[in-house]
């Protein structure tokens, strides 16, 4: 491994993407990169001592292989600093490479990083930790925290069907939301999402305006209760307009603070976090740089 390349790879190794590593250093290889720095971790959350010892070895170009987990460790990680990201789609669900049209090829995702565009791009911050695609809490967090064992990685997006159909049961929390200082929302919901991109998984698209590079955050409030509402909102969103259903409120801001009767799970980018019942988020205007294809940026 060398010391001085300015390309390093950080790769989860249990993800999956095309023939796998080995086909990665070919890749890179063909491309003139024939010795970057090279970590591999067995968790996302190893993630950012790696990415910290490649930067303190001087790579500027820095691969992220791996699902929206080890990507959301990589934002964090890297908010404020110059190096460049360049995602290697290799998990489940690769949200924010998908919103950013980075394909979930291993060759294009390749040139895409070395020889695409740097896009300077707005990340999220809830309870003091870094988000580039969305975070929530309610019913999307109790499926994310649910799928995380095991079934995920088992069946993919199939895992968050089958932890929903569970959830719809659950009675909506009562909920207060701020927005700029202001009070915007004070009722029951059933599910509280901010998102710094459109798109979410499955191709649904919960937030038909939001743009990563807009200096603001939007923020859904679902007020579903039962699973023929809970349909009836799912479908709208499937199809767009979301902001049409009289089940979901919608606006957008610079900081939101969220308080819920019931202590709840959240979750940011995918990844389960611990209950609480007051999350405090804001943006991060241009909080990292990352390598998209021309027609992104």
């Amino acid at each position: 491994m060398s010391k001085t390349s300015p390309v390093a790879v950080v790769a989860h190794n249990k993800k999956t993407l095309g023939g796998g590593l080995e086909e990665l250093r070919d890749t890179l290889s063909q491309h003139g990169v024939r010795d970057p720095q090279w970590f591999e971790v067995a968790k996302s959350k190893q993630v950012p001592d790696q990415i910290r010892q490649a930067r303190a070895k001087g790579a500027h170009l820095i691969f992220v292989w791996g699902g929206d987990g080890t990507v959301q460790r990589s934002v964090d990680t890297l908010v404020g600093d110059d190096a460049a990201i360049a995602i290697l789609p290799a998990g489940t669900a690769n949200l924010l490479a998908s919103n950013m049209g980075i394909p979930k090829d291993l060759e294009k995702a390749v040139a895409i990083g070395l020889h695409g565009i740097d896009n300077r791009i707005d990340a999220g911050r809830i309870n003091g930790e870094h988000f580039a695609v969305m975070a929530g809490t309610g019913l999307d967090a109790l499926m994310i925290r649910d799928a995380d064992r095991g079934l995920k990685d088992r069946f993919g997006r199939a895992a968050y069907v089958f932890t929903g159909a569970r959830h719809v049961r659950h009675d909506p929390i009562a909920t207060k939301i701020r927005v700029d200082g202001e009070k915007w929302f004070d009722g029951e919901a059933g599910c509280v999402l901010i998102g710094n991109v459109g798109q979410i998984s499955g191709g649904i698209t919960a937030f038909d305006r939001a743009s990563p590079c807009d200096g603001k955050l939007d923020i859904a409030v679902i007020t579903a209760d039962g699973a023929l509402q809970w349909a009836r909102a799912l479908t709208r969103a499937a199809v767009g307009n979301v902001e049409k259903s009289p089940l979901v409120q919608v606006t957008s801001g610079r900081k939101f603070d969220i308080k819920t009767e019931t202590s709840l799970p959240y979750e940011l980018d995918g990844g389960a976090r611990k209950k609480t019942g007051h999350l405090k988020v804001r943006v991060v205007e241009r909080a990292v740089t990352l390598r998209v294809p021309a027609a992104a940026a």
